[in-house]
């Protein structure tokens, strides 16, 4: 003779899976059924922007922006360049005993 031994009540147990049928069908619906947004294409636009031939270097094309991240990742290149040669010359001369 087995018996089945469970810590939770059946009804506990119907509850979960009642519950977990019902958000998956929830989630099935409204993935199936949501309208899908309509993005314009911009690529050709970009396209023609970046393959003009204006003396402008392609990392700088996109506006303004671009200058700034640009100029910003050079100041802290260059700073951190600097720092880390600071850093080295420091640690190269022995500590002064006083």
């Amino acid at each position: 003779l087995i018996l089945k031994v469970s810590l939770r009540p059946k009804s506990a147990q119907y509850i979960w899976i009642f519950l977990f049928q019902a958000l998956r069908q929830i989630a099935q619906r409204t993935i199936s059924t949501a309208s899908r947004r309509q993005f314009e294409n911009k690529v050709p636009e970009k396209q023609k922007l970046f393959q003009e031939d204006n003396g402008i270097p392609v990392h700088l094309k996109g506006g303004v922006a671009d200058a700034l991240l640009y100029r910003a990742t050079m100041i802290l290149t260059v700073g951190g360049t600097a720092y880390a040669i600071y850093l080295l010359a420091m640690a190269s001369f022995p500590k002064k005993q006083d």
